[in-house]
């Protein structure tokens, strides 16, 4: 083994000019545009994935608990659900849930200064958790719920600031219309803060406010509201704590994962991990077929000394050594440098952003980056496995090569 190993590291480190030298060089590089590609293609979907739900789950919880309706849609006005302390017990103590928050909402319309705009004003309660929802917050703070009746404040989304050229601290009309009766009532509520999402599903269609002012517009009941947002630990979780959670409540309660509710945003999450798959066989095919021409070409370059090898009683098993180390010392150079460029590149997006992208398209107005280090470190491996095992057939052809033949081959 010894024997084979220097033999390997003689040729490997050889800095005499040759076709070998530019073919190992190329193989190398190959390689490590294969690795580099799928870290990049991994952390990316992994950023994709992770940010775009993140901001799904942050505005609206993991699972989504409400009256049960047939055929009516999953965001619209809500049927008022009277507080239940037993199935609020359930959900609390369900395992994976982390908490459990009520929410309303109302079909409204803004207006300011003679432009208007149909919008559904989502109701929280004052221990609704905003930090889920502060890295949104592009301008002024949070609600105040120290009224004693209900909070006079709001929080537009920034294009709809924009579209109803509104500002900071300005007072604005919001119109509440009754799907019963068609009456009006209005209140004026003072803007304080400003968000944005990146989502247009959200940023156009809702605005926040007090729970308190959708009860007292539709005459409901401190108790009632229009249903809960549950948040759960892990993101995995969602359907099997759903399911539990279905199996457990009233006959006249429903419960419905986001992802039941958004299903267009969450199936082109979907279509990543297809791309992703795509991509990662493109370049495993190309490493593959790179080590294989690589491994015939060096071994053609060598005919002779293996023909000596042979001629001086070297089995054929120690010159296949030869080569699978030889082609080793290339396998995990371009698995080294793939490796460092690929991490260089994911490190260098995520503290510059320097990729910008179409937030409208993407919900993000720069790539996002996610690196989770035991893919990376299994990228490397699986790639060293793939390309060991390929690097095999081609020594085959030491087998068949005749001693004398080989030696006069030119």
């Amino acid at each position: 083994m010894s024997f084979a190993f220097d033999i390997a590291k003689r040729i490997a480190f050889n800095r005499q000019r040759s076709f070998s030298r530019f073919i190992i060089r190329l193989s190398v590089a190959a390689t490590a545009v294969s690795v580099m590609t799928m870290i990049i293609t991994l952390a990316f979907v992994n950023g994709f994935q992770h940010t775009v739900s993140e901001k799904v789950f942050s505005f609206w919880g993991h699972i989504r608990v409400q009256k049960y309706e047939a055929g009516k849609s999953l965001v619209a006005e809500e049927t008022p659900l009277h507080r239940d302390t037993a199935v609020e017990s359930i959900i609390r103590h369900q395992p994976g849930v982390v908490q459990m928050q009520r929410f309303a909402t109302k079909s409204v319309v803004l207006e300011k200064d003679k432009e208007i705009e149909g919008v559904l004003l989502k109701g929280i309660e004052n221990n609704y958790d905003s930090s889920r929802l502060a890295p949104y917050l592009k301008e002024g703070r949070w609600l105040n719920f120290s009224d004693s009746l209900y909070s006079r404040e709001i929080l537009l989304s920034a294009p709809l600031a924009s579209q109803l050229q509104v500002h900071l601290n300005d007072t604005i009309t919001v119109y509440f219309i009754s799907s019963l009766d068609g009456s009006r009532t209005f209140r004026k509520l003072t803007v304080t803060g400003i968000y944005k999402t990146g989502i247009e599903e959200y940023d156009k269609l809702f605005v926040l406010g007090d729970l308190r002012l959708i009860q007292r517009v539709n005459d409901w009941q401190p108790e009632e509201a229009g249903g809960y947002e549950i948040f759960v630990n892990k993101y995995k979780n969602i359907d099997s704590i759903n399911n539990m959670l279905t199996d457990k409540m009233p006959v006249e309660w429903m419960s419905r994962s986001i992802r039941d509710v958004y299903p267009n945003i969450f199936d082109w999450l979907n279509i990543q991990d297809v791309n992703r798959n795509v991509i990662f066989i493109i370049m495993a095919v190309v490493a593959i077929i790179n080590l294989v021409t690589c491994l015939l070409i060096l071994i053609l370059e060598r005919t002779r000394m293996i023909g000596i090898l042979k001629a001086l009683g070297a089995a054929d098993g120690v010159i296949q050594q030869i080569f699978i180390y030889y082609a080793s010392v290339i396998t995990f150079a371009g698995i080294a440098i793939g490796a460092a460029a690929g991490l260089g590149l994911c490190f260098l997006q995520q503290y510059t952003g320097f990729i910008k992208l179409d937030e409208s398209s993407y919900y993000v107005s720069s790539a996002p980056v996610m690196i989770v280090w035991w893919q990376v470190i299994l990228i490397c491996f699986c790639t060293a496995i793939v390309c060991y095992l390929a690097l095999i057939l081609p020594t085959i052809l030491i087998k068949k090569l005749k001693p004398v033949k080989a030696i006069q081959f030119r």
